[in-house]
């Protein structure tokens, strides 16, 4: 693989598993583990990507100010890559954060910008947004990612994991968690080009609002929006599976104890929506179907793997007492 400058050089081809899971007599079942990129998610992809797009076209200089909103992964991987970069770099997230992350972003020189105010969702995404454009205003010389827009944003999965995929697996179907919307709109347009009968199966949670659900309060990071992001406007979606947070969770722990694979909330999502999928399902051959799982599981070892928080939380054997997260 050669030898790397510096770690987050080494972005991209992440390993691609054929999964022996239950449903081995129905579909030839492989997931790609984007949690072994340099900061842990498929994120990296995009800031990495992103960034020097915009630094080689002049968009920015080593002089601006780069400003996101986001309580995860994309603000873990911008922190590093402007930290790479020498970039100054904001972050706007909320009270959700995890502290893992949080830590994460300043470690590497990340400044947070914390709003703590709700917005008419229940969330506080449009609240975050809101703090981005009074960021925008307060800086002269910075400049808005912007992931729920960005078509560079969505061009980076296309020409990163999709053709990454496409390259080892003839898909026949191809499973994708939908939040801020640049990895299904990437991954769509370049999985249809190589294979067009290929079906694309966006995977959706309970109370999220992204296709016309009624919004709800969700407790699982990386995946759901309580906007309907403009970036989505160039995916192609053959078909659309909604799974709820319980069964998000059941499907960590399967994937932890069966697979050894120790992934985060939206990828339990996605294989909770496989398994819905084809539990029922009559195939005339054994389809080829990928997964996508966005990152890996350590920072959520406090929550969607501690067994209090998720009977708190999502399962509601106990009283929550407080406010939630």
């Amino acid at each position: 693989m050669g030898v790397y400058k510096n770690i987050l050089f080494s972005v991209g081809n992440t390993p691609l598993v054929k999964v022996q899971s239950k449903l081995h007599d129905k579909i030839e079942l492989y997931v790609k583990v984007e949690g072994a990129n340099p900061t842990g998610s498929i994120k990296d992809r995009a800031a990495s990507k992103v960034l020097k797009y915009l630094l080689d076209h002049k968009q920015i200089d080593r002089d601006t100010t780069i400003i996101e909103s986001s309580s995860g992964n994309f603000g873990v991987a911008l922190a590093n890559y402007c930290h790479l970069y020498g970039l100054r770099f904001i972050c706007v997230v909320d009270p959700k954060i995890l502290k893992i992350n949080e830590y994460l972003i300043r470690a590497v020189g990340g400044e947070i910008v914390k709003v703590d105010k709700p917005d008419s969702s229940g969330g506080y995404l449009l609240s975050r947004i809101a703090k981005v454009k009074e960021l925008l205003l307060e800086y002269n010389n910075s400049f808005w990612i912007n992931q729920y827009e960005n078509k560079i944003n969505a061009m980076a999965y296309g020409e990163g994991v999709g053709e990454e995929i496409c390259q080892d697996v003839c898909v026949d179907y191809i499973f994708v968690g939908v939040s801020s919307g640049g990895t299904i709109t990437g991954v769509s347009q370049c999985v249809k080009r190589h294979y067009p009968n290929a079906k694309v199966i966006a995977v959706d949670v309970k109370g999220s609002v992204v296709f016309g659900q009624e919004p709800l309060k969700r407790m699982i990071p990386g995946i759901g929006s309580s906007i309907v992001p403009q970036v989505m406007q160039d995916a192609i979606i053959d078909e659309i599976v909604i799974v709820d947070e319980c069964e998000s969770i059941s499907m960590c722990r399967e994937l932890l104890d069966e697979q050894n694979l120790f992934v985060g909330g939206s990828a339990g999502s996605v294989y909770a929506a496989v398994c819905k999928y084809f539990k029922n399902a009559e195939c005339d051959h054994k389809p080829k179907v990928v997964a996508i799982f966005a990152d890996r599981g350590e920072r959520y070892f406090e929550t969607i793997y501690n067994d209090e928080w998720c009977n708190k939380y999502i399962f509601g054997k106990t009283e929550s007492k407080g406010t939630e997260q």
